[in-house]
């Protein structure tokens, strides 16, 4: 099983410990080189399960659904957008697959959503837990991703991660075959650590203390899953086997995401989230358009074609 952290826990510590500069986060500058490994990448028509374990509002269920489904280019949407932000990712897919003829882009729907609100396995969960929980989704041409409530703790949440991404062999199917899956779980830091992995729309609990942001679903906690869930998927996307794309070591890489830590708009630096856009009637900072008219806030991702954070704003 691979396991690699979220982007948020990534930029806390960078900044507690050294205190980056702006110019840090271009990996042109770093002495290991942001790689492809020849492993390989998602491709296709793959479907995003949403696996809800524990108690969250409909509501709450809506705003990571519409993100999921803001990803495809079809659900019409106001620039910039989420579709445009995720086409980044396109780029790793044309540099893997220069020399094949034929390269299928990764294509992302929305699958089917489980409700587990009885807290089937308990409050308290282990990693392998979480593996469990996000093998009750479809195994085949899928990312099974595993939500956790607010209440509900799981190993290393808070002290080590935000939110993984994996993978792991599935059941055997006809003929004995088993496939690998992918899969993430991302979990509400709301109540347990907002400053760690919900910043900007929470007051960071290391380096400087600036004032949170607005968050644009008016749910700090569910807001920063949003850009948790995001960070993953890119990595999953670009590096689900844990040989795909990374710099640094396959333990604790640095992917198309997390590459980029704390950075949203144009003149981030740690403590700044950059420059983004302002809804003038509520007053909530974001950075990308979705479908159903919502507004999000989504990491700035590596450009491979050149070696820097892209950012939509």
């Amino acid at each position: 099983m691979a396991s690699f952290i979220s982007t948020h826990l990534k930029f806390v510590l960078l900044v507690s410990f050294l205190h980056l500069s702006s110019a840090t986060r271009r990996l042109t500058e770093s002495t290991q080189l942001f790689q492809y490994h020849n492993g390989p990448l998602l491709t296709g028509k793959i479907t995003i399960n949403l696996i809800w374990y524990g108690k969250f509002k409909p509501s709450q269920r809506a705003i990571v659904s519409d993100f999921v489904t803001s990803l495809s280019s079809s659900s019409p949407q106001n620039q910039p957008s989420v579709a445009t932000w995720w086409k980044t990712t396109d780029k790793y897919y044309h540099l893997a697959r220069s020399n094949e003829k034929a390269a299928p882009i990764l294509s992302l729907t929305l699958g089917k959503q489980t409700i587990d609100e009885n807290y089937s396995i308990g409050k308290l969960l282990t990693n392998q837990q979480i593996v469990r929980l996000a093998a009750q989704g479809e195994q085949k041409e899928a990312i099974n991703v595993v939500l956790t409530a607010a209440d509900v703790a799981v190993e290393g949440f808070c002290s080590s991660k935000c939110g993984t991404h994996g993978s792991s062999k599935g059941a055997q199917v006809k003929g004995g075959k088993s496939y690998k899956f992918a899969y993430i779980w991302v979990g509400n830091s709301e109540t347990q650590c907002p400053g760690q992995c919900a910043w900007p729309f929470h007051q960071p609990i290391y380096g400087p203390q600036t004032e949170p942001l607005v968050a644009p679903n008016n749910d700090v906690g569910l807001d920063g899953m949003v850009i948790n869930l995001a960070s993953l998927l890119a990595g999953t996307a670009t590096n689900p086997f844990g040989n795909g794309y990374f710099q640094g070591p396959a333990e604790a890489p640095l992917e198309a995401a997390s590459a980029c830590p704390g950075v949203y708009g144009k003149g981030a630096y740690p403590g700044y989230a950059g420059n983004l856009l302002v809804d003038p009637s509520t007053g909530a900072s974001y950075n990308a358009h979705g479908a159903n008219s919502r507004k999000y806030l989504v990491p700035a991702l590596f450009d491979p074609s050149t070696s820097s954070c892209s950012t939509l704003v």
